[in-house]
């Protein structure tokens, strides 16, 4: 049955709130044949602004064909080359005679060839003829432009998770020549296929394009602002008001700030008390529907504070009770940080294990608001206020 408050799947359509300016910003890049690159930490809404943008972008007449692959659990180049060029072939066509006439076209003099048998037994649209090399990728990376010229369709490649390219014998590799892919295309291919990064790993994803700049100039990042808490609150107020509950608005924006106006939380949170309660929403089902959401996280929450050094924690503790100056001698003396070098490792630290993100700026801020309060609340028993 549908619910008011999805919270297991991507939206869109009429459950799809806000980011209007960041969706007009997606397909115009895609229209005029950019390439995309989205991160934001994880269930923020980065599938659904694409899948949504898709959605839109289909309604105003567009033709195109979406291409959607993850690299989640990728770890060799050769699988990249493998996954990446099996979910383009399998958009020409559906029978085994079609892959083999495109593989046969399109990626002649490679060692991805299009197998009967191993079709017929596994269901695998292409193998490796023997080791895959840089020839190999780099034809796996030019497919959809190859793909999207021959059938006149363009393709939008959708890679989630595309941080784990890192996870690979040689991701900053597969970066170059993709890169030059997109250098070096020529003019007869120029449009006829985008490609959209996906990444729930800020930091990790920050490091590829923000720090070693990887596709510089050539994939231009859209950032997710945060909904608007009102149009949170009135999708909330609807949500209940169709199973029959009334909730007062004030609690729901105390339950924006406790969540950074986190849609996906929000949902799952809501989803909790709809479940609790027939009629008004109290502050007392709030209270337990939060407990109960806070069960359900906890030992995510409880395995990262046990895979952190001391220094670590002590460090988390520094950057909730609000310091900003991590390596000044007073912070560096209360904290127990040892020093200024100690310090700029225990930040790199954090950043890795995807706790804490350090803006433009170099102020912290905690990726998770449910675990920043968790955290504050549970572990550091701190003054929520």
């Amino acid at each position: 049955m549908d619910t008011p408050f999805p919270y297991n799947k991507y939206v869109t359509g009429k459950q799809f709130l806000g980011r209007q300016a960041e969706l007009r910003a997606f397909a115009n890049l895609l229209a005029q044949g950019e390439h995309v690159v989205i991160y934001e930490p994880p269930k923020t809404g980065k599938k659904s602004l694409v899948q949504q943008g898709f959605f839109s972008m289909k309604g105003a007449g567009q033709k195109f064909e979406a291409v959607q692959l993850s690299l989640l659990d990728v770890r060799s180049l050769s699988e990249l080359a493998l996954r990446l060029s099996c979910a383009v072939l399998r958009s020409v066509g559906s029978s085994p005679s079609d892959y083999a006439q495109a593989a046969q076209e399109l990626l002649a003099g490679t060692h991805l060839v299009f197998d009967a048998a191993r079709f017929d037994a596994c269901g695998e649209v292409l193998s490796p003829s023997w080791t895959l090399d840089d020839e190999d990728l780099r034809a796996a990376f030019l497919l959809p432009f190859r793909v999207g010229r021959r059938t006149g369709v363009r393709r939008y490649v959708v890679i989630d998770e595309f941080q784990n390219v890192m996870l690979t014998e040689d991701g900053d590799r597969a970066c170059r020549l993709l890169e030059d892919v997109f250098k070096s295309l020529p003019a007869e291919l120029t449009g006829c296929a985008s490609y959209v990064f996906l990444g729930s790993q800020v930091n990790a994803m920050h490091e590829i394009f923000g720090v070693k700049r990887w596709f510089w100039r050539k994939a231009e990042r859209v950032r997710l602002a945060p909904v608007e808490t009102k149009e949170i609150i009135d999708h909330v107020v609807r949500g209940f008001l169709v199973t029959g509950k009334v909730i007062d608005r004030d609690l729901l924006l105390g339950v924006c700030r406790l969540f950074r106006d986190n849609v996906w939380y929000i949902n799952h949170f809501s989803a909790i008390c709809d479940s609790l309660t027939r009629g008004y929403i109290m502050e007392q089902t709030l209270t337990e529907a939060l407990g109960s959401l806070i069960a359900v996280h906890e030992p995510r929450f409880v395995a990262t504070m046990n895979d952190l050094t001391t220094f670590q924690v002590s460090l988390l503790r520094a950057v909730l009770e609000g310091n900003t100056r991590f390596s000044s001698a007073e912070v560096i003396r209360q904290y127990g940080l040892n020093s200024s070098a100690n310090v700029r490792r225990l930040k790199d630290a954090l950043c890795k294990k995807e706790i804490v993100f350090f803006d433009e700026n170099d102020n912290p801020v905690l990726l998770d608001p449910l675990f920043e309060y968790w955290v504050r609340r549970s572990y550091f028993k701190m003054d929520i206020g």
